[in-house]
C-alpha cells in the first residue's frame, strides 16, 4: 500500500493543487478531509506519513466554526508527533494559533492577492534558494510563535515563513497554485482585487508565467526536507 499524507482543505470543491502533484508523483496517497464539512481528524499519525493543511475564506480566529475548533484541536496532535506539517496560508495560522500567536487583520485594512516577493532572513536563506516569488491570496497574518525560527519576512505581512521544531512549516503563501486555480479564485472571488494591496488578474496570470517554474522547484526541495521524499526509486527520479 501507499504512504498516505493526509490532506486538510476547507471546502468542499476545495483541490490541492500543485501539491497534491507532488505528494503524488512521489508515490504517496492523499487522504483529503474537510472538517468544515464534518469530515473527522484523525487521533494520531500513526498511518500518515505527513499532514498538509491548505487555505481557506474562514479566520483562525473563527472558534464558532465547528470545523475551526476541530482543526485547532488537531494541532495538538500535529505538535505531538514527529511527523512532517506543513501549514499553507490559513494552514500556517493555526498552527501559529495553536501556539500562543496573534493572528489578526492589516491595520489598514491591506490584503496580499498576487504575486509578491518574500525576503529570506539569515536562518531560513537556506529553504529559499529557489525561489522568492510567491503567490498571495490573504488578508491576515500571523504573528511569530513563541520558540519558532523565523525564515521570510514580507513588506505588509512581516512573518511570511515559520519553523517550529525540525519539521513544522508554517507559510502565508500559496506554493500549490495553478493557473486554473488562479482563474477560478479571481473569477470567484473579483471583490478581493479590489482591496488595497491586490493586484489585477492580468499581474497573477503574468506572474504565474514568470514564477512557476521556479516554485516548483522550491516545492520539491520543502517537501525533500520536511521529510516527504520520493517513496520509490522511480519516485525519487521523477523529482528531480
Amino acid at each position: 500500500m501507499k504512504p498516505k499524507v493526509l490532506i486538510v482543505v476547507h471546502q468542499k470543491t476545495s483541490v490541492p493543487g500543485h501539491v497534491g502533484v507532488l505528494l503524488e508523483e512521489r508515490g504517496y496517497a492523499l487522504d483529503r478531509r474537510c472538517p468544515c464539512i464534518g469530515d473527522d481528524l484523525p487521533e494520531h499519525l500513526d498511518d500518515h506519513a505527513g499532514v498538509v493543511v491548505f487555505g481557506g475564506p474562514m479566520s483562525a480566529n473563527d472558534d464558532h466554526l465547528e470545523g475551526i475548533r476541530a482543526e485547532l484541536d488537531f494541532m495538538d496532535v500535529v505538535l505531538r508527533e514527529e511527523k512532517p506539517f506543513f501549514g499553507i496560508c490559513l494552514g500556517g495560522q493555526l498552527l501559529a494559533r495553536a501556539l500562543g500567536a496573534r493572528v489578526y487583520l492589516h491595520d489598514e485594512g491591506h490584503v496580499e492577492v498576487g504575486y509578491t516577493k518574500v525576503c529570506p532572513t539569515e536562518e531560513g536563506r537556506p529553504y529559499f534558494t529557489h525561489s522568492e516569488h510567491f503567490y498571495q491570496w490573504h488578508k491576515e497574518g500571523f504573528d511569530l510563535p513563541d520558540g519558532a525560527q523565523l525564515l521570510a519576512e514580507g513588506e505588509r505581512f512581516p512573518n511570511q515563513a515559520y519553523l517550529f521544531g525540525e519539521n513544522k512549516l508554517g507559510i502565508q503563501f500559496h506554493p500549490e497554485i495553478t493557473l486554473e486555480m488562479i482563474q477560478r479564485w479571481t473569477g470567484g472571488a473579483a471583490h478581493r482585487m479590489e482591496l488595497p494591496g491586490a493586484q489585477p488578474k492580468e499581474a497573477h496570470v503574468k506572474g504565474f508565467e514568470l514564477f512557476g517554474a521556479a516554485i516548483d522547484r522550491w516545492g520539491r526541495a520543502t517537501l525533500d526536507w520536511l521529510g516527504l521524499p520520493g517513496t520509490a526509486p522511480a519516485m525519487a527520479d521523477a523529482a528531480d
